[in-house]
């Protein structure tokens, strides 16, 4: 494996984040332990999860799996830099949302984070992300309850997820006027075939410090050879996305056409082409099966060539940096 330091931190992180949100709704706790279990032994030290994870009425399933599995010992937990999110109204349904259950206040910022260390089975959360930003609470209450916990020693850093570029701008503005450290990492929704965080999200976090942790890198597996797939199973169901977008099954097949000529994975590729963009701290990847685990394990060992690339961008082509994506 291979590693980084997240963004302007000190911590080393490995090139794959080991996303659990399959683990409960797709994957069951016993086979979600060994996936974690072979991931730690190749050397993937950062995982990622949610208090939402597990979904509907079993929001937090995903976080209480994590937790079992630390509670097996072997310096699991010590071993894993442990990131989770908070946000989201933890009630089965949005309109069962109870006044303050939710978003950034100081008030769901405390019980979120107390409910997520206990489900986790630890007593800190290395990286507390927002997994969105809200709109309606200032900054500065934000960053003060923050600080609480860190003086507390329930979280150690924060980072955010979905976020533009101006926002993690106020907010690392905001945090640098009283002195505190900021964001240290921005997850965002990033692949070959969704670009645009490469106008604004991905150069202002380059810009702050941030670590880049793309989610979806295979596009919601447009990129994991799914034409392949087609033609091995006539009745597999066609993508959603390529039957609602003819121009977009060319260049799906254009790029998988370019892999078979190199003999090379869809998958992987994709995972590798992340690990060769500036900023990119390492992408998540979902495994729900030991053998798609194995699978993103080998990209991190995968060199693409310049050509390589420059073919990529060609399929793909990015929107170029802003202004000059929309302006001069």
């Amino acid at each position: 494996m291979k590693y980084t330091q997240l963004g302007r931190t000190g911590l080393k992180v490995s090139r794959l984040v080991l996303g659990t949100m399959n683990f409960g709704p797709q994957t069951e706790e016993a086979d979600s332990h060994s996936i974690m279990d072979a991931a730690l032994d190749a050397g993937v030290n950062f995982f990622d999860t949610a208090n939402v994870y597990g979904w509907g009425e079993n929001k937090g399933r995903t976080e209480e799996i994590i937790g079992n599995w630390f509670a097996k010992g072997g310096d699991r937990r010590d071993k894993v830099v442990l990131a989770t999110k908070v946000y989201g109204n933890m009630a089965a349904t949005d309109g069962d949302v109870w006044p303050n259950h939710d978003k950034l206040s100081a008030v769901n910022i405390r019980r979120a984070v107390d409910a997520s260390l206990k489900r986790l089975r630890t007593d800190h959360i290395d990286l507390y992300q927002f997994h969105h930003v809200d709109r309606n609470t200032p900054w500065e209450e934000i960053w003060q309850a923050m600080d609480v916990l860190v003086q507390q020693g329930k979280i150690l850093y924060v980072g955010s997820s979905n976020f533009a570029g101006w926002h993690i701008a106020r907010a690392n503005e905001t945090a640098a006027r009283t002195g505190r450290l900021g964001l240290v990492s921005e997850q965002c929704k990033y692949s070959l075939v969704e670009r645009r965080a490469e106008m604004e999200v991905i150069p202002a976090a380059r810009g702050y410090g941030l670590g880049v942790i793309p989610w979806s890198p295979l596009g919601g597996g447009l990129l994991g050879g799914v034409l392949r797939k087609e033609r091995e199973n006539p009745e597999r169901r066609s993508s959603q996305a390529l039957a609602n977008n003819p121009g977009l099954r060319d260049q799906v097949q254009a790029y998988e056409d370019l892999l078979d000529k190199h003999g090379l994975e869809p998958g992987e590729v994709a995972l590798a082409w992340h690990l060769a963009q500036p900023g990119v701290t390492g992408p998540i990847i979902g495994p729900r099966t030991r053998e798609q685990l194995d699978s993103a394990l080998r990209a991190v060992e995968l060199e693409l060539s310049e050509e390589l690339l420059a073919s990529l961008d060609e399929i793909f082509p990015g929107p170029g940096p802003s202004p000059e994506a929309f302006a001069w």
